[in-house]
């Protein structure tokens, strides 16, 4: 491919999710609270977002539009840009039937646990199928900082592992959901990466990637703080299959802990907080869990939560670059 060829194929993409979020926000969020489709804020959360409550929810909806707009132009010369968009669209699916039965029963709880991991594990188990099968990708992974090591647990080790990354994953960009574009801004950074990397290796995952930084720029535009429109679990779910999609793509599933570390460290916090809570009999280790509700009640504004981890993301998204060929 062309020094041109890839600029197109990373610019094209990205101007038209950008476009495609940018003009159908003003109607998705009035569509949104005149269905009163709106955020319900848990009496356990911090006081500060209880005033959060009536905002739209299921902004999600806007980024996939434009993910797929965006990628979809680019499908008939990079088919690689599908299995992503299996991927993320699917665990979109699942995140929307989540926000549809809080929207529709008035409550903070949706799916149940269980029936949120089925339908994840189900979805998937089809994306592994048809990039084993249809793109001859295998599951193995390269390893970070060892230029050329793969490392191969066979067949069984290998979906299994993608299982747990999945779903790892999912939850972590979930409760990354939970401060004012901080999701938002984390994964821009996350898909900038990916991005690049497709670039440099080749990949023609290269255009989903554009594609969602573009949907991602054009929703911040509506999901900064204060926000005027929630994501919802249609979007936090979506977004954690599309950086799974990506990575798997690439055999690069190894380096998510790096680039997607505050992902990581919100599961991580919220085990602890639980952990230690039934350990103790009642006491927590964090102010509040995930740990952006900690620095929040340590008194950091909505705008520094988010600004800290989308800079240390960035950071870590350089060191994901050099771990490439180090």
């Amino acid at each position: 491919m062309t020094g041109m060829a890839k600029f197109g194929s990373v610019v094209l993409p990205m101007f038209i999710a950008f476009a495609v979020v940018w003009l159908i926000g003003p109607y998705m969020i009035r569509f949104l609270r005149a269905r009163k489709a709106q955020q319900t804020e848990r009496d356990d959360g911090p006081k500060s977002h209880l005033g959060k409550t009536g905002t739209p929810n299921m902004g999600g909806l806007m980024i996939l539009a434009g993910l797929l707009a965006g990628s979809l132009v680019m499908a008939p010369t990079h088919p690689e840009v599908i299995p992503v968009l299996i991927l993320t669209v699917g665990f979109g699916i699942v995140g929307f039937a989540d926000d549809f039965i809080k929207s529709a029963k008035k409550r903070s709880d949706g799916l149940s646990v269980k029936q949120k991991m089925a339908f994840q594990v189900v979805i998937a188990l089809i994306y592994a199928w048809y990039v084993t099968h249809i793109h001859q990708i295998p599951l193995s992974m390269k390893v970070p900082f060892a230029s050329g090591m793969i490392l191969d647990l066979g067949r069984v080790g290998n979906v299994l592992l993608f299982l747990f990354v999945a779903v790892a994953t999912v939850n972590g960009t979930n409760f990354t959901d939970g401060v004012d574009g901080l999701s938002s801004s984390v994964t821009t950074a996350v898909a900038l990466f990916f991005t690049v990397a497709a670039l440099l290796t080749g990949s023609g995952t290269a255009g989903a990637g554009a594609a969602m930084i573009g949907a991602l720029l054009g929703f911040l535009l509506y999901n900064c703080h204060p926000a005027q429109i929630f994501m919802g679990d249609t979007g936090s779910l979506a977004l954690g299959g599309f950086v799974v999609g990506m990575a798997y793509m690439m055999q690069l599933p190894l380096f998510i802990p790096i680039v997607g570390f505050i992902y990581m460290l919100e599961v991580i916090s919220v085990i602890i907080q639980v952990l230690y809570f039934k350990k103790t009999h009642g006491k927590r280790f964090f102010r509040m869990a995930p740990i952006h509700h900690h620095f929040e009640l340590g008194g950091w504004s909505e705008t520094r939560v988010t600004t800290t981890f989308t800079v240390i993301t960035m950071i870590l998204c350089a060191a994901g670059l050099a771990a490439l060929w180090w």
